[in-house]
C-alpha cells in the first residue's frame, strides 16, 4: 500500500487543521492506520491510531480531547482532525499502516510496515 499525507500548513494557535492520509494499492479498512510526528533531532512519536480490528481509536495524552482520528472507507482515507492547535504541535506529521499489529504495539514506530511522506504543521503563537 502507498500512503499520501496532506493537509499541513501554517496556522495560529487555537486554530484547526485536518490532515488526510489517502491510500492506494490497498484498502484502509484492512490496515491499522496511525499518525505519528517527528520534530527535528527527536524521535518519531505516536499521535493517534484507528485499529483494523473494531476501528478502535487511541491517542497520546497530549492530544486527547483536541485531535480526532477517523477512517472514511468510501474515500480510502484516514483523517486527523486537529483542533485547538498549540505551538508545541509544530512538527512533521506522518501516517502509517500495518496489517498485523497487536494492540500493545500500536504506538511503536518500528511495528509499522508502510509510511507516507510527511506533512508539515506549523502553529504560531
Amino acid at each position: 500500500v502507498q500512503l499520501q499525507a496532506s493537509g499541513g500548513g501554517l496556522v495560529q494557535a487555537g486554530a484547526s487543521l485536518r490532515l488526510s492520509c489517502t491510500a492506494s494499492g490497498g484498502t484502509v479498512s484492512t490496515y491499522t492506520m496511525g499518525w505519528f510526528r517527528q520534530a527535528p533531532g527527536k524521535e518519531r512519536e505516536f499521535v493517534a491510531v484507528v485499529t483494523l480490528s473494531g476501528g478502535r481509536t487511541f491517542y497520546t495524552d497530549s492530544v486527547k480531547g483536541r485531535f480526532t482520528i477517523s477512517r472514511e472507507d468510501a474515500e480510502n482515507t484516514v483523517y486527523l482532525q486537529m483542533n485547538g492547535l498549540k505551538p508545541e504541535d509544530t512538527t512533521v506529521y506522518y501516517c502509517a499502516a500495518d496489517q498485523h499489529l497487536i494492540t500493545s504495539a500500536i504506538a511503536i514506530v518500528d511495528q509499522y510496515d508502510y509510511w507516507g511522506q510527511g506533512t508539515q504543521v506549523t502553529v504560531s503563537s
